[in-house]
């Protein structure tokens, strides 16, 4: 057997370089960017090997490690997650910035290699710089934190501890049922130890995302149940897009004459022009999908988790009778709510079960009440995105104005991204699919901040394509700085930034259960002498070297957004948004569950709470 001497820092990059996959017939690195901050945990050693692969993988230097963890997050959602992003820091506080970015992949089944320092496992120098010490014991290190929030952890405690290791954590992320985050820790004196490697193990590996199929007794049943439906519903998730499965998905509802209604991570599995596409359903959805949900008696669920923001914390299906079928490719998430479980890759399983169907179509009396429905929520967002301005505070605009204006102006192939605060809801509410794909919202782990290192890390991926982020000024100040990695890099974004001056949804469910504004809109954190500071966030933006400008009105939109996409570089449009006009809000009818007081000091507390008492009261208990 041939071996060659390496360090592990050495081995594990020339692994790393040494993976590949087949896209479309074309062989691809598999790490296809790597996102980076050194400092002593991690630049010695292994910081030296990323800088001699970065001719097959690029190092992107971020400015934050939660952000550029982020940042490769969505470089992997871009990418369908065939090509995967890798986060190195160093340890300590470097590596524990990380954590919240392990908590969006894990959440949203995603896969990412956190790769961070480690404390030493000689433990002569201890406590060294940024180690706190463990009382009880010492092999714990910040680094543990790590292992509610990955699918894969390791420590590298011995070179040919790799060997074993990296295989598994390939897997891990490859996998479509266990994919998410990976983390492995390097102590500092373990990377630069040499070890004779067998050299085999460094030849070039080509990768394949396999596709698991249900078995027949499955698909078998499965027909059964849906031959039994009168009103049969669809529900397409993120796994639809992960599973390249949008096509098989407009031919097997098309076939079947069933009506389909896409989760936020489905938005865009269908085009809204298709008849049988009634909206988006939830809490953040359309009152024309909960219609469909409430009255429909089979749902076959595909390639989604069903989390409450879908379900309506489990109260839109209200047939009493209604049965499930969850297509999925992890039994974890195929079982929920004694669902009947398909388990099997989302395009393979609707291949079978289409052909096991053959000939079966469902009314269409029920096909045309969902497009009814659907033209009616078209109707509802033109009005929502042409608001009477009389309505709303002078001077300001409503989410759904600018996210039409958007809707209309964004070329072919260009991505719409945001994650957190109200523009998620308003954003899946109202937007409309011209296009597959292409549309981005972080709303399992929903993460303030994801939006612009998410953005930078979607326009690595898509470097020939506007990406436009859209975030809120709350997301805007937690989390920046990647307008400065995007100039630096040269890796051009638009970002609309709505200013509605705080945590203005958080208000709006402050007031809605009863309670009195606080600690949310800046209105209401003034300084003890009354002056209100506001950012300046065009300044600030410019202070990063992007474009950047404040309109004074939303009739400036569209030629702001004209200047933007003849820009050279990130480019930053400034818009001032209502922050409690209920015009400027938009809604659909369902029920969320949120936790409420049993007792009661008001009058007005006391109805909010009956009210929801009133929608709980719809809610399925674990079936």
């Amino acid at each position: 057997m041939k071996t060659i001497r390496l360090t592990v820092a050495e081995a594990l990059a020339r692994y790393l370089a040494a993976q590949k996959i087949e896209i479309d017939g074309k062989v691809e690195q598999l790490f296809g960017a790597s996102f980076a901050i050194f400092g002593h945990g991690n630049v010695t050693c292994f910081g030296q090997q990323l800088k001699n692969i970065e001719d097959k993988i690029p190092t992107w230097r971020g400015q934050n490690e939660q952000s550029m963890a982020t940042a490769a997050i969505a470089y992997t959602k871009a990418n369908q997650r065939r090509r995967i992003g890798i986060a190195s820091s160093s340890i300590g506080p470097g590596a524990t910035n990380m954590i919240t970015a392990a908590g969006i992949a894990h959440t949203n089944r995603l896969p990412l290699l956190l790769i961070a320092g480690d404390a030493y496992i000689s433990r002569l120098p201890d406590p060294v710089l940024q180690q706190p010490e463990n009382f009880y014991n010492p092999s714990i290190t910040c680094n543990d934190a790590f292992k509610p929030l990955t699918r894969y952890w390791d420590r590298i405690i011995s070179p040919a501890q790799i060997m074993h290791s990296l295989p598994h954590a390939l897997n891990t992320m490859l996998d479509p049922e266990t994919c998410g985050p990976v983390f492995l820790g390097l102590p500092q004196d373990v990377q630069g130890v040499a070890y004779d490697y067998p050299e085999s193990f460094f030849a070039d590996n080509v990768h394949r995302i396999r596709r698991p199929e249900p078995e027949a007794v499955v698909i078998d049943e499965a027909k059964d149940i849906l031959l039994s439906a009168k009103r049969p519903l669809i529900i397409s998730g993120g796994g639809v897009h992960y599973s390249l499965a949008t096509d098989e998905l407009a031919k097997f509802a098309e076939k079947h004459n069933i009506p389909v209604v896409e989760t936020i991570a489905g938005r865009a599995t269908m085009l809204q022009s298709n008849a049988l596409n009634a909206g988006p359903i939830g809490v953040t959805g359309s009152n024309s999908a909960n219609y469909m949900a409430a009255h429909a008696d089979v749902v076959l669920a595909i390639g989604t988790r069903l989390q409450d923001f879908t379900t309506g914390s489990w109260s839109v299906f209200r047939d009493p009778d209604m049965k499930l079928i969850s297509i999925n490719v992890a039994k974890f998430d195929a079982i929920k709510h004694m669902s009947y479980p398909v388990i099997g890759d989302a395009k393979a399983s609707m291949s079978k079960l289409s052909s096991a169907l053959d000939g079966w179509r469902a009314k269409q009396l029920w096909a045309d009440t969902a497009k009814v429905q659907a033209d009616e929520w078209k109707a509802e967002v033109y009005r929502r995105t042409h608001p009477n301005r009389d309505e709303l505070l002078p001077g300001t605009s409503s989410y759904a104005e600018v996210i039409g204006k958007l809707n209309h102006t964004m070329a072919e192939g260009d991505t719409v991204l945001t994650a957190a605060g109200g523009l998620p809801a308003e954003l899946s509410m109202n937007w409309q699919n011209y296009q597959i794909g292409k549309f981005d919202i972080d709303f399992g782990f929903s993460c303030m901040g994801y939006e612009i290192a998410g953005g930078w890390g979607a326009k690595i991926a898509n470097p020939d394509n506007d990406v436009v982020v859209l975030v809120g000024d709350g997301s805007y100040l937690i989390q920046n700085s990647d307008i400065y990695s995007s100039v630096l890099t040269g890796q051009k974004m638009i970002l609309v930034v709505c200013d509605n001056g705080g945590f203005a949804v958080i208000n709006k469910l402050q007031n809605n259960t009863g309670n009195e504004s606080f600690n949310n809109l800046l209105e209401d954190c003034r300084r003890p002498d009354g002056e209100l500071a506001r950012v300046d966030f065009a300044k600030h933006a410019e202070s990063q070297g992007a474009i950047s400008e404040k309109l004074t009105s939303i009739d400036e939109f569209d030629a702001a957004f004209a200047r933007a996409k003849g820009a050279d570089r990130t480019y930053v449009i400034v818009i001032d948004i209502d922050p409690v006009s209920p015009a400027a809000w938009s809604k659909c009818d369902c029920w969320w569950e949120v936790g409420l007081p049993e007792v009661t000091r008001n009058s007005d507390t006391e109805k909010k709470v009956a009210d929801w008492q009133e929608g709980k009261n719809l809610q399925r208990c674990g079936v």
